[in-house]
């Protein structure tokens, strides 16, 4: 998909980077923000941070930057954080348990009203306040309470039968924590949250560094033989 709501999807994968510095600032008392100081905290040019903003049809002054609080208004409103949004979680294991419980979500309006699993050990259990329900009460709460969300934190092997449920229940936009490729019709959207594979993009990192180490390391060594 290279455009959503007509903005890039780069450009759309920004602007809660954005939002997220200017509610900083805001709660810091700070009254106007530049291009400038904004592209220096999520690490984008400034003339990117430009062109990203008129998309949400946000201007700053030549010299001066933008009214942080028009800004923060501006990206709520775009963003569709000013509207509250029920969601449904299945799975109750360890992350769906930090999934349900993490506070964070809410200041982006977003509400987990139901949480389900397989397990008969895990139903009837609370998550905070959340009863877990069993995964065959999916469809029939998400048609009733016109769920547009669903999470999902089950096994690989049990991902997609969770995902036709979601499907069945009238949900189209599917947050997804499954190692798996959801199968979905073309009118549901689905974000693909793979932490096993960011792991190894971490791992990456780590073992490129530790290469760059003994790399340097070697490159010394000739030097402190040829000073004997």
């Amino acid at each position: 998909m290279g455009k959503a709501l007509g903005i890039p999807l780069p450009s759309l994968r920004r602007l809660p980077l954005y939002y997220r510095h200017v509610r900083r600032v805001l709660d810091r008392g700070q009254e106007v923000i530049s291009s400038g100081e904004l592209g220096a905290a999520c690490a984008v040019p400034a003339a990117q941070v430009r062109k990203d903003l008129r998309y949400v049809r946000e201007y700053g002054r030549p010299g001066i930057g933008y009214n942080a609080h028009s800004l923060a208004r501006r990206l709520e409103e775009f963003l569709g954080l000013v509207n509250d949004k029920e969601a449904v979680l299945a799975g109750a294991g360890n992350l769906g348990r930090a999934l349900a419980n993490y506070p964070g979500f809410a200041r982006y309006g977003l509400r987990i009203v139901a949480l389900f699993d397989r397990d008969p050990a895990k139903i009837g259990q609370k998550v905070g306040d959340t009863e877990v329900l069993p995964i065959w009460k999916l469809v029939d709460l998400a048609r009733r309470l016109h769920i547009q969300m669903g999470i999902i934190a089950v096994p690989a092997e049990e991902a997609q039968s969770v995902a036709d449920q979601m499907i069945a229940g009238g949900i189209k936009v599917i947050w997804n924590f499954s190692p798996i490729t959801l199968n979905v019709p073309g009118d549901v959207y689905v974000k693909n949250q793979d932490l096993a594979a960011e792991l190894a993009t971490l791992s990456h990192w780590i073992a490129r560094r530790r290469r760059e180490e003994v790399d340097g390391e070697s490159r010394r060594e000739p030097a402190k033989e040829s000073e004997r």
